[in-house]
């Protein structure tokens, strides 16, 4: 898949019932829309490619955000059709090693390294300061965020919930809250007709995931059990910020200078790193498949497509004239 980067300067449920109720649901997109106020649907992998021609964006105020919340479901969407592209919205200057200067450069590196792992189209670095977002211009990041949208036709937004609770980082709410506003105000003609120049069209976002590190609304769980090792890879290449990266390798090496070793992280460093992930890192995701019957499980707050009971009328009772 060809690989291509922009850089815009400037910068519980729990219960047999609610598993029951879920597994009735089934697969999502067969045959049936959802909205925020539906049941909780357990979405599990799908057969083929039933998404094919869809465009997801993939929204994260840093490089670590998607892999460690939703890499699972992204890789997911990826293997039934969707195509995709990564939007980062701050340089992740404050998180990682070195000067700034390294910092800046080693996070965009890793980002980049997360959308080659994920399969991504293309990487927009909107290079924002980081932990910082709550001081700059949110109509500025909200018409990048619509000319994107527009400029893409994206479908489908996963990134942080506007609505979740307990959030203290500046750039998680900001960002949430942005996208939220740009994915409704896409679709209209008149908010920043000049997008309409150069050909660029009103394009509604129908469809949001929506993750939170805290306590949010959960009406989705997507079953994650195919596409796990998608997952590790894109937190294998998250190394100046982590929690993942090499911390296997590095523990198991402070471990042996000790004189002991930890049998799950193996005897290299590429299975300490990998074992790392799964055992720690990933903890969630495994905590939240038991919860519902799966092996592994993301969680989100999920919004749409809302049902056009127009339309389905049109095509349920149109007839030839």
């Amino acid at each position: 898949m060809e690989y291509h980067q922009w850089v815009m300067t400037r910068r519980s449920f729990c219960g047999a019932a609610a598993i029951l109720q879920a597994a009735r649901a089934g697969q999502s997109g067969a045959g049936r829309d959802f909205t925020a106020h539906g049941d909780l649907v357990i979405e599990r992998a799908a057969a083929g490619r039933p998404h094919e021609g869809k465009v997801l964006a993939a929204i994260q105020p840093h490089a670590d955000d998607i892999p460690l919340f939703a890499a699972g479901t992204v890789a997911k969407l990826l293997n039934e059709g969707y195509s995709g592209h990564l939007i980062r919205v701050t340089n992740d200057d404050s998180a990682g090693p070195g000067t700034v200067a390294d910092t800046v450069m080693a996070n965009e590196k890793d980002n980049d390294g997360v959308a080659r792992a994920l399969g991504l189209k293309s990487v927009f670095n909107l290079n924002y300061p980081n932990h910082n977002m709550d001081g700059t211009s949110k109509p500025e990041l909200r018409a990048r965020l619509i000319f994107i949208f527009r400029l893409l036709k994206v479908d489908t937004v996963i990134t942080y919930d506007p609505w979740g609770r307990y959030e203290e980082n500046p750039d998680h709410y900001v960002t949430s809250a942005s996208v939220e506003a740009a994915a409704w105000m896409a679709g209209g003609s008149k908010d920043y007709p000049e997008h309409f120049a150069d050909g660029v069209k009103p394009h509604s976002v129908r469809e949001k995931y929506y993750f939170a590190r805290f306590d949010q609304r959960v009406n989705r769980v997507v079953d994650i059990s195919s596409t796990l090792e998608k997952k590790i890879d894109a937190n294998l290449v998250n190394i100046a910020q982590g929690p993942a990266g090499v911390t296997g390798s590095k523990l198991r090496r402070s471990l042996a200078e000790q004189g002991k070793r930890l049998p799950i992280l193996g005897d290299d460093d590429a299975t300490a790193n990998r074992n790392y992930i799964r055992e720690f890192v990933l903890k969630r995701d495994a905590e939240t498949g038991r919860r519902y019957g799966l092996e592994w499980a993301e969680q989100f707050h999920h919004i749409g497509p809302d049902a056009d009971p127009v339309a389905d009328y049109v095509k349920k009772n149109a007839v030839a004239r």
